[in-house]
């Protein structure tokens, strides 16, 4: 293996059987297999309940890269993080890691709940070969990146989900591994611990190695040099981040969201980049986005706030532009009107986005209008590592 490449997966395999009952006899029958010598897995037949979770798995990993495992439930992720952790082993295949590993595969994953946080940093800590001296050095570090404070000296199991993850990150990113292993668990801090944990990864960014498993796209597209999309425990595609998320989300059937009004609402005539009712625009590198629409609303709303968000295929939000956000509000005149939304600059960063409109009453925040996913936004040579939480732009209206 050649010295920059840190992950080398050749041909890998692993099998499990549905079967509680076979499946403890099937792994007493391989370990005897394995202690007279025998290959593990056998000839590579399934037996009686038995299926491939993975089935020929094949790719590397070289210091300063970040790959993003996505796929569907099931499709065997979680299950190559824990072999390339080695908790569990191949069937079939050959996997080389060089250098240290840190893993956080699980909330919580590698702590005693029994024991505090701290004796679980220095437990943790020795398991990746530092000695005392060295977690000493590191520890105020960690303590302080985790956001655990006084909680630090109770037992882990006392602890919420969110803080057991943050005290988790920190040790294995703090310890600075040569093989980072991330399962999901940007999914669970909050937006804080987020943004702290993306510039601990770029800070290891150029030293490491990192494998991450997530269904969060802009995650993906953010953080990733390359993605591996799984199917059916099998590697579909092996690449650029932007293909691989397009082939993800084009293998989910998305059936076109209902519109929501309330009684007496008439909303029509949406034209998006001067186009009527598209179910696609395409944006190139710099170009702005224009949405306009006719609404009429009861009389008994005074006032309405106009909001336009972007989101994924499964409606994560990416960012969001809200006329509340500027002190805005528009009288009703109970007539119809167009509304205009500008936004120069929108900065998708994604190469695949969905717009949503929404209209509120301003006086008691009711949704009066929703139209989840009128319009899918492909971005031409996406330049941005991700989105702005709010977008840029202006909102106004007119005469029809």
């Amino acid at each position: 293996m050649s010295e920059d490449i840190l992950v080398s997966v050749e041909g890998v395999s692993k099998k499990f059987c549905r079967s509680l009952k076979r499946s403890l006899i099937y792994g007493l029958n391989d370990l005897g297999q394995e202690i007279l010598g025998r290959r593990l897995g056998g000839d590579g037949v399934l037996r009686k309940d038995e299926f491939w979770a993975l089935r020929d798995v094949s790719f590397t990993l070289r210091r300063g890269e970040c790959l993003g495992l996505i796929g569907r439930n099931g499709a065997g992720k979680s299950t190559i993080l824990r072999m390339l952790n080695g908790l569990i082993k191949p069937d079939a295949g050959r996997i080389e890691m060089r250098g240290r590993v840190g893993a956080l595969i699980a909330l919580g994953s590698g702590f005693n709940p029994v024991l505090t946080g701290r004796e679980n940093i220095f437990v943790n800590a020795a398991v990746l070969g530092f000695s005392r001296a060295e977690t000493e050095k590191r520890f105020e570090e960690i303590v302080s990146f985790a956001e655990i404070g006084e909680f630090i000296d109770m037992p882990v199991r006392s602890y919420s989900s969110g803080m057991s993850v943050r005290l988790g990150f920190a040790i294995a990113s703090a310890l600075e591994p040569d093989i980072l292993l991330l399962d999901e668990v940007l999914a669970v801090g909050d937006v804080g611990f987020r943004i702290k944990s993306y510039n601990r990864i770029f800070e290891l960014a150029e030293r490491t190695a990192v494998i991450f498993v997530t269904h969060m796209m802009p995650q993906v597209e953010r953080l990733s040099t390359s993605v591996a999309y799984l199917q059916d425990g099998t590697i579909a595609y092996l690449g650029a981040a932007n293909e691989g998320i397009d082939r993800y989300n084009r293998a989910f059937d998305f059936a076109q969201p209902e519109w929501h009004m309330v009684e007496a609402v008439s909303v029509s005539g949406i034209r998006i980049n001067g186009q009527d009712n598209p179910a696609d625009v395409y944006l190139r590198e710099g170009e702005g986005l224009s949405v306009s629409f006719v609404g009429e609303f009861p009389s008994n709303v005074r006032r309405l706030e106009i909001a336009l968000t972007v989101g994924t295929a499964g409606q994560d939000v990416i960012a969001r532009l809200n006329s509340r956000f500027y002190g805005q509000s528009f009288q009703n005149s109970g007539e119809p009107e167009r509304f205009c939304i500008e936004v120069q600059d929108p900065r998708l960063g994604s190469d695949t986005t969905y717009l949503s409109l929404a209209v509120n009453d301003a006086d008691t925040s009711r949704q009066v209008f929703r139209a989840p996913q009128v319009c899918r936004v492909t971005t031409r040579n996406p330049v941005y590592l991700a989105a702005p939480m709010v977008l840029r732009g202006t909102i106004s209206k007119g005469p029809v």
